[in-house]
């Protein structure tokens, strides 16, 4: 077995440590966050799906390290760290840049090296390579370098890491055999790509499949409310078709840490090189991001049903997470729909069985928090229109039965119930 480093222990990294160590491998984990660091040594898990006992479990194979110096003695280096839009929309790779700086500093003869943070085709040779190379080591004779883009779902009981198959695109053939057997040590399944590049490509095709999919819902949505038809009745009938369809539902926006960002990499590599745009995710993007706005409209329109105006009214939002029975907020619609109902005059205030501190402020700006319901009775008997923006479990047993409800999700039923 080998000894890896997994450098960025999030939500992608230490899931990826879990598997690797309960297959036998030697893992260190990098990362630069001294208290994640600290709190994985006492047995103390940051991440949703990984709770606190299967840290410890895995202990005696694993150590979380903040020392770079710990890649020095890796046979396989697995690189996991985030890649979000900078501000002017374009992917931000400077932790990737910051890594591959770090690895031709650090590595040895023989290690292998496997991208897998989400970026743009391309990314893994004319960025990562010549950065890893920069020790003097080279790829495909001193060492070897592949890409494989992760496939974590967050709050997915039924897929994880070993049942999710794995695709791996290396630099040669030789890094793709060698990166293949790699993941086939604690993988089921794994799919070899023709290159880098087409797994690069794979993971943006995924991820743009499903924005341009809930776009077109979410569009549908709205003309359906003006027609009068019930388009969570038409889905449902649609579904029944058993070849040909798959459905996808409208809801307030899209977040998380793939459907607002991934899709963005392929556009901007598309309009940056070949100069012009990629239309389709343009509009997606247009659509999805107009949702909260639209979500505020509609609230305005159900109070304006009841003769009450926005201003001064208590708007109550259940689920604020961007996904259901998970604490991730990472780019939660439920933001943008809070921002917009303040800005109307809106009294916002927040239930969420997982978070109990909201800050909808942007990064650098000075926190603005939401306030927090903690009882959810009394909350739902406090305010004037009850908002369901997530679908958490906690919502959906019987608690919001008889409460007037506008539903973004198309998980309640009953007379009392407004679905978008």
């Amino acid at each position: 077995m080998n000894t890896v480093v997994v450098v960025g222990l999030g939500y992608v990294g230490l899931p990826l440590v879990v598997e690797m160590v309960r297959a036998g491998h030697r893992v260190l984990g990098l990362d630069r966050d001294e208290a994640v660091v600290a709190g994985l040594a006492a047995g103390r898990s940051h991440v949703d799906d990984i709770d606190d006992d299967t840290v410890t479990a895995i202990l005696g194979g694993f150590t979380p390290t903040t020392d770079p110096e710990s890649i020095r003695g890796a046979d396989v280096v697995v690189v996991c760290v985030p890649t979000p839009l900078s501000g002017d929309g374009a992917p931000d790779l400077g932790a990737v840049a910051a890594v591959g700086r770090l690895l031709g500093d650090q590595l040895r003869p023989g290690t292998l090296v496997v991208l897998e943070s989400t970026t743009y085709p391309g990314t893994t040779e004319e960025l990562f390579q010549p950065l890893v190379e920069g020790g003097g080591l080279r790829v495909g004779h001193d060492l070897n370098l592949a890409f494989s883009p992760e496939r974590v779902d967050p709050g997915n009981a039924r897929y994880g890491i070993r049942n999710t198959p794995k695709v791996v695109g290396g630099v040669t053939a030789e890094c793709t055999r060698r990166a293949a057997t790699f993941y086939g040590s604690f993988v089921d399944t794994v799919v070899p790509a023709k290159g880098t590049r087409e797994a690069e490509m794979a993971k943006l095709l995924e991820n743009t499949y499903r924005h341009i999919n809930i776009a077109l819902v979410n569009e549908m949505a709205r003309f359906s409310h003006e027609l009068d038809i019930d388009l969570w009745n038409v889905i449902e009938c649609a579904k029944t078709k058993p070849f040909g369809f798959q459905a996808f539902y409208p809801g307030p926006g899209v977040g998380g840490h793939c459907i607002p960002i991934d899709p963005n990499y392929l556009s901007h590599t598309v309009q940056a090189r070949l100069r012009y745009p990629f239309r389709f995710v343009e509009l997606a993007q247009e659509i999805n991001a107009s949702m909260p706005g639209y979500v505020a409209r509609r609230i305005q329109d159900r109070l304006n049903d009841e003769s009450k105006a926005v201003r001064g009214s208590r708007v109550l939002l259940l689920g604020v997470t961007y996904k259901a029975d998970i604490a991730d907020e990472r780019e939660s619609p439920a933001v943008p729909v809070a921002e917009k109902l303040a800005a109307m005059g809106a009294d916002v205030r927040f239930h969420d069985p997982y978070v109990t501190d909201w800050n909808v402020a942007a990064h650098g700006e000075p926190p603005r928090y939401v306030k927090v319901e903690p009882d959810l009775v009394e909350a739902l008997q406090a305010a004037d229109v009850v908002v369901l923006l997530q679908a958490h479990q906690a919502y959906l047993g019987g608690v919001l039965d008889d409460v007037s409800v506008f539903d973004t999700r198309g998980v309640l039923a009953g007379d009392a119930v407004e679905r978008l």
